[in-house]
């Protein structure tokens, strides 16, 4: 099984998936430009380690040795100095980019020494940029199209995002991801920052091919909430009409959705069935109102749904 995304989307999904009895492997959006990520990125010209270690760490498992090391992996520096804000995890994962000269051998080494309970790798090797273009950021002009740039500044531009591209477009993709996509049984897409750590993999050109001949069931999860900035006003509907407009072909098995959506579906019945695929409504959220995926939940979700 694959899971693609990023963030804290990715994280809910794996820490879901790794409940499953699956070899599972976690394709992960090199896009970040800010915090921790964004400066070792500037400094060293690596990939930006933030998602990676994120997806790192939801692998972890639930003994001693598991949760130790995911906290490690997580922590974050205080204080006043250079030091400030960066986290462990991504100081690790750079330095052994730095000693072995190879982003998925290093990214394996770690996931060896957490013990974590399948693979991540990068959706390509080279650092990339998202691109948008962005309707309603000049407010003289509110019809017409921004080209912004860079991860944080799309996921907190104003306006409506229209369509997003990489930089730079020849990218070298991850070919074991390829791979992981290709050779897959089923493929988890989503949930997360829907423009900024979903769609980007259907933009790469050889994940997206390996997509649409991949003979695997696509599970698509939809956030439980629009996301500020990114995706101000979305309904379920909306989440799913914009990746069918960046991918109208990918051949979705099934869309998940959280059953508190289920009191206005009929847009999203209609475009689920438009593209040949089934609605699966379940109970995947925490029940204390916040919009955060429960990771028990959605491991219940996804053992239903593909039937493992």
């Amino acid at each position: 099984m694959t899971a693609l995304g990023g963030g804290h989307g990715l994280f809910a999904s794996l820490s879901a998936l790794r409940r499953l009895p699956v070899d599972l492997t976690a394709v992960v959006t090199v896009a970040d430009d800010g915090g921790s990520s964004g400066r070792l990125r500037s400094e060293f010209g690596v990939l930006p380690p933030g998602d990676l270690r994120m997806a790192l760490a939801a692998l972890c498992g639930d003994d001693e040795w598991g949760e130790t090391w995911a906290r490690v992996l997580q922590h974050r520096f205080a204080g006043t100095g250079e030091m400030n804000g960066h986290v462990v995890g991504n100081l690790l994962i750079v330095s052994l980019w730095e000693q072995l000269g190879d982003h998925v051998q290093a990214l394996d080494w770690v996931g060896r020494l957490l013990g974590a309970r399948g693979r991540v790798l990068p959706m390509a090797l080279t650092p990339l940029d998202i691109s948008a273009e962005v309707r309603g950021v000049d407010h003289d002009r509110p019809d017409a199209l921004t080209t912004v740039r860079g991860q944080v500044a799309v996921a907190t531009s104003e306006g409506s995002i229209e369509s997003i591209s990489l930089i730079p477009p020849d990218l070298r993709p991850c070919p074991e991801a390829v791979a992981a996509v290709r050779a897959a049984d089923a493929v988890v897409l989503g949930p997360g920052s829907w423009f900024t750590s979903v769609l980007p993999h259907l933009v790469v050109p050889d994940l997206r091919e390996a997509l649409l001949e991949s003979e695997g069931h696509l599970v698509v999860v939809l956030n439980l909430e629009a996301q500020d900035g990114e995706t101000d006003g979305y309904a379920a509907a909306d989440h799913l009409a914009a990746l069918l407009d960046h991918a109208p072909d990918l051949p979705i098995g099934s869309v998940l959705v959280d059953h508190r959506e289920a009191g206005d579906l009929s847009d999203l019945e209609r475009l689920v069935k438009g593209c040949g695929a089934r609605l699966v409504v379940d109970d995947v959220a925490t029940g204390d109102g916040s919009p955060r995926h429960d990771p028990a939940k959605l491991a219940g979700a996804y053992a239903r749904l593909l039937d493992v």
